[in-house]
């Protein structure tokens, strides 16, 4: 059927009412998050570049916007090229990053080095603590007890001789016949590491979390390699905070050293118990374990978002500096998405 409809001077306008009706998810943490929390970290990290404009210079974009569409890139899984296209072709995310249609879009190359600087300056996990910050000051964080658990973050595979790994595993740096192919050695990651977990192989990095077990929200993170296990990242987990709450985990964070860690930091454990080999678990053991279970499979959900709505835990990048930049702000974005969801249930209740 030919269109016979010209076009119109409101046609914008009511491209953008469409799109809110049927519900943009960018639009919705628009109308709930005050971006301006971000604001004076960024603008803190990059004062110097700053004062370098006072010269002259073209001016560069804004670091919010860059910022936030990052945040997009995060939420949707792109690649540098695809964001750049996406926020060209998009009119919903012109519409996040304050951009009218004439508005020149930052190219790929402007978000990659925009990222390059934020790891470099170590900006991302101060940007996460200081929304963090922002929501504990509201009274958002329940604090009636906390949850840990890690998830498996896969990295570009290697296809490396087994000589190559064993090289990287024992040494932690490159095999010297890549030292002297620059491209080569650019292109290879020493950092991420196989492991494997009920028969299936990963390659790649684990985030490690705690979360507020009524909020469901991220309090503190750290990435490792994938082949750490679970428990030797709770240390740096727990903080001052948790003292006196219940912490929430799977078996895998038993142990002698770990409870010694949750003696020192004063938390009561609501860890589920391990049955072995000539000592199974009691049904006593089964049912604690069970009621402890109603409460701490709340973590899956955290990883079941990144899962499914932010299409998968995945980095493209090479090396742990990036891949934790990277991390950091997948869980960022979690947390302002879970931070809009919960926002959107008081406005609703």
């Amino acid at each position: 059927m030919k269109n016979i409809n010209p076009l119109g001077l409101f046609d914008d306008h009511f491209l953008l009412e469409t799109l809110s009706k049927l519900g943009d998810p960018l639009l919705k943490l628009s109308e709930y998050i005050d971006w301006s929390i971000f604001e004076a970290p960024l603008d803190q990290a990059f004062r110097n570049e700053t004062k370098d404009l006072l010269k002259g210079g073209r001016p560069p974009f804004s670091k919010l916007i860059l910022f936030k569409a990052l945040l997009i890139q995060s939420l949707y899984n792109l690649s540098d090229d695809q964001l750049e296209f996406q926020i060209v072709d998009r009119a919903s995310f012109k519409r996040f990053l304050g951009l009218k249609k004439s508005d020149k879009v930052p190219d790929s190359r402007t978000f990659w080095l925009f990222r390059e600087q934020l790891i470099e300056k170590d900006v991302i996990l101060g940007l996460f603590k200081c929304f963090n910050e922002t929501l504990d000051a509201a009274g958002v964080f329940a604090n009636e007890g906390k949850m840990v658990d890690a998830s498996f973050v896969e990295a570009p595979r290697q296809r490396n001789t087994r000589e190559e790994n064993k090289h990287i595993k024992k040494t932690g740096t490159a095999p010297q016949e890549w030292r002297v192919k620059p491209h080569k050695l650019a292109q290879k990651d020493v950092d991420a590491r196989w492991t494997k977990k009920n028969n299936t192989v990963f390659y790649g990095y684990k985030n490690h979390i705690k979360a507020d077990t009524k909020t469901k929200l991220i309090e503190e993170y750290t990435v490792t390699d994938a082949s750490v296990h679970d428990s030797q990242a709770i240390e740096q987990l727990l903080t001052e905070k948790d003292k006196n709450l219940p912490l929430y985990a799977d078996s895998a964070y038993t142990g002698e050293d770990q409870e010694k860690i949750y003696k020192k930091k004063e938390v009561i454990s609501k860890v589920h118990e391990k049955g072995y080999r000539n000592k199974p678990l009691t049904e006593t053991q089964k049912a604690t374990n069970k009621e402890k279970s109603s409460i701490r499979v709340r973590v899956e959900h955290v990883f079941g978002f990144v899962e499914n709505s932010m299409h998968g835990s995945i980095v493209r990048t090479i090396g742990i500096a990036r891949a934790n930049a990277k991390i950091g702000m997948m869980n960022l974005t979690y947390n302002i998405c879970r931070c809009t969801q919960l926002k959107i249930v008081v406005a609703m209740g």
